[in-house]
């Protein structure tokens, strides 16, 4: 895992100490060694966190034997052994034993084409002195982040996180009102655009190719709206289950390579438990080191749990309460983030890695699971959307009154009447509208009323305002397919990359740590995707078959657990230990030029007098507070 960073210049040479300002920025991200240089057009630059063949010579920029082609990289390939095999039988000659030479012979040998090949989380930059072509990829779920800025007077700039780009000096830090929209409907800024108006993010599954005064051209290559169309057919749901529990053991397999200590993050989730579970069976158990979290309130907290997991397999089991107060963290965490993040299980992500730091170098996680086999309370909700959507409005509305009036406000984690009211909002709504809804923050309506009139009105003037359309661009691609299938999809393509893996990159790499997620590897994503879509969400029982793929490797009472999710009590927080940094940063002169003062004082007197459970859109607000400190 590491950090990365270049540009292709215009008319003028490119300048190394620009470059190098760039790594510096991202240093967190690879602390054993650096380097940046300069070949024609562009210059390259890379930290390097070493994982696999420690030795110097993997050091980056790499070049191959012939100094034509240049590469800098971010990831592993995990089959890149048997992609050497084969490129060795074709008569290829490496000088080293990692990864990132692969790549290069690779690309030599195939091209664009090598992308197909390759199994892994991964984003690199690689510079061909022989067609003059710079071609930037990012793996198939975006589980490594890559940014890039095009240059005003021609060029273009890229690197792992959006504060190295904003090191050159003709990328813009301006804020996009866009983007700043979207984040307050969604806590997340989705798709390509980022809060920064000069920065975009390559998505996952495409590569860009460009050279000197060409225009850059962007490709996708992996579909897997293609495999969701693929319905395989099994001998029986048993047969699909063991073979998902062999594929299972297999991606996990194969992320066990690593020069490092290795570990895994464990929560007593079916999700984590199946890789641990794995991990078990592919080493001595009391070399499998777990690590888990807790935050001292019951409903947010399964250290119990997870250590009967543990003891269960015989593992090498660590686990420890937060440290110190949330105050004292929450800002490392917003710089850490790099662009507003207000995930809730961000908080909790970020002590864990730093926890498990202490103690190895890389941890596999579960992540994944939840959008390829309908883990999510949403798919239960589109289910019941379904049922239900014949319903009259005036009753909707009747009953929507009526739970606001008799449910009391829980502050408990994804409470009973959060979730009722959630859902009755989105009743009356258009299918992808409605699943696209089940996590909204602010409404279109709060979002207008909150935000200072010359934000707003900016705003106003975008066609692509509405952060549905970027879930309706995904919802196009599969609009014939079954409606789960359609919601797992979209949430593949959203949720997924621009929230979750941007939470799990950001909270590892800021304490060096590589984390990797066997339930993203590509063949078990399309594996999910060719599946039935009642195997995955069995009446209201979720992630039915992954359940039924472990019923021979994880303990019944695990597979049979309610799910909790791994949220931190940010309300908790905003009620006690956090209330006077949110008082004091949200009532800010700053805030106050983005955000009108009343609007926000409104919620936290609704708040207060336990009439709604703001605490979502407060911690959201919070965390751009202290972003614009940060910036």
């Amino acid at each position: 895992m590491c950090g990365l960073a270049g540009y292709l210049s215009g008319a003028e040479p490119p300048d190394p100490g620009v470059v190098e300002r760039m790594t510096d920025r991202l240093a967190h991200r690879g602390p054993d060694a650096g380097g940046v240089c300069v070949i024609g057009p562009v210059a390259l630059g890379h930290r390097r966190l070493s994982v696999i063949d420690l030795s110097e010579a993997n050091n980056q920029p790499f070049l191959d034997a012939s100094g034509t082609v240049a590469i800098v990289f971010n990831g592993e390939i995990y089959n890149f052994r048997e992609i050497r095999a084969a490129l060795e039988a074709a008569g290829a000659v490496f000088r080293t034993s990692g990864d990132t030479e692969v790549i290069v012979e690779a690309y030599k040998r195939w091209g664009t084409a090598c992308l197909d090949r390759f199994n892994g989380m991964f984003a690199f930059a690689i510079w061909d002195t022989r067609t003059q072509r710079l071609f930037l990829a990012r793996d198939r779920l975006g589980e490594k982040p890559l940014y890039v800025a095009a240059l005003p007077g021609g060029g273009l700039a890229f690197a792992s996180e959006p504060r190295a780009l904003r090191e050159h000096p003709r990328v813009s830090g301006s804020v996009d009102p866009v983007s700043l929209g979207h984040y307050l409907a969604l806590n997340y800024t989705i798709g390509e655009r980022t809060l920064y108006a000069g920065v975009r993010r390559l998505a996952p599954a495409h590569y860009l190719v460009t050279g000197p005064g060409q225009a850059p051209v962007i490709r996708r290559y992996w579909d897997l709206a293609a495999a969701f169309r693929d319905k395989r057919e099994f001998a029986s749901e048993a047969a699909a289950a063991e073979e998902l529990g062999e594929l299972i053991d297999d991606c996990v397999r194969l992320r066990l390579v690593s020069d490092v200590p290795l570990g895994a993050f464990l929560s007593g989730g079916v999700d984590s438990s199946a890789v641990v579970s794995a991990m078990a069976r592919l080493l001595p158990p009391a070399q499998v080191h777990t690590f888990s979290m807790g935050f001292g309130e019951p409903s947010f907290d399964e250290m119990d749990v997870a250590r009967a997991v543990a003891r269960h397999f015989g593992l090498d089991h660590k686990d420890e309460l937060a440290q110190g107060t949330p105050a004292e963290s929450l800002e490392a965490i917003v710089r850490a983030a790099d662009e507003p993040l207000a995930d809730s299980s961000v908080v909790p992500t970020y002590y864990l890695a730093r926890f498990a730091r202490r103690h190895v170098t890389v941890a596999l996680s579960g992540d994944g699971g939840d959008e390829c086999f309908a883990g999510y309370e949403t798919y239960v909700a589109d289910r019941l959307h379904r049922a239900l959507r014949w319903l009259p409005g005036p009753v909707v509305g009747g009953v929507s009154r009526a739970a606001d009036a008799l449910l009391p406000v829980s502050l408990s984690k994804v409470s009973l009447d959060y979730k009722i009211r959630h859902f009755l909002a989105g009743l009356q709504l258009p299918f992808p509208r409605a699943h696209a809804s089940w996590r909204n923050i602010f409404s279109t309506h709060e979002r207008d009323s909150l935000m200072q009139p010359h934000w707003r009105d900016a705003l106003v003037r975008e066609r692509d305002a509405d952060p549905f359309l970027e879930f309706e661009r995904h919802f196009r691609e599969v609009s014939d397919m079954h409606y789960l299938d359609q919601g797992s999809y979209v949430d593949i393509k959203t949720w997924l990359p621009d929230d979750i893996l941007v939470k799990v990159d950001r909270a590892t790499m800021a304490h060096s740590l590589e984390a990797r997620a066997p339930l993203l590897d590509h063949r078990l994503v399309e594996f999910a995707a060719r599946l039935p879509p009642e195997w995955k969400l069995r009446g209201f029982s979720k992630k039915h078959l992954l359940r039924l793929s472990q019923r021979q490797r994880v303990p019944a009472w695990v597979l049979n657990r309610k799910k909790q999710g791994f949220n931190a009590p940010v309300t908790q927080w905003l009620m006690g230990p956090l209330r006077e940094l949110a008082r004091d940063a949200l009532s800010s002169r700053d805030m106050a030029e983005w955000f009108r003062p009343q609007a926000m004082e409104t919620l936290w007197k609704e708040q207060d007098a336990g009439r709604r459970d703001n605490g979502l859109k407060l911690f959201g607000l919070l965390t751009v507070a202290l972003w614009i400190r940060a910036t």
